[in-house]
């Protein structure tokens, strides 16, 4: 027989991904006002294109924070 999850094992991931949300949230929100330019200065002017930018963002925060860096470290050391 398959065994029910216990409540708290669920309730545990969806604080987890709630919380994977919010971060996500966060980032978008600095990422488009202000790291989208410089990953892509094409985008200057934009805002529209910025909206539909949001949805992805919001679910892969951690590999834009590692590029924003990775660029960021790079626009430094020239």
């Amino acid at each position: 027989m398959i065994e029910v999850p216990a409540v708290e094992t669920v309730q545990s991931i969806f604080t987890a991904a709630s919380y994977y949300g919010y971060v996500g949230i966060a980032v978008a929100a600095a990422f488009l006002l202000y790291g989208v330019d410089r990953i892509d200065p094409s985008t200057r002017g934009s805002y529209l294109f910025r909206l539909l930018l949001i949805p992805a963002t919001v679910v892969f925060w951690p590999v834009i924070l590692w590029r924003w860096a990775l660029v960021g470290r790079m626009g430094s050391e020239q």
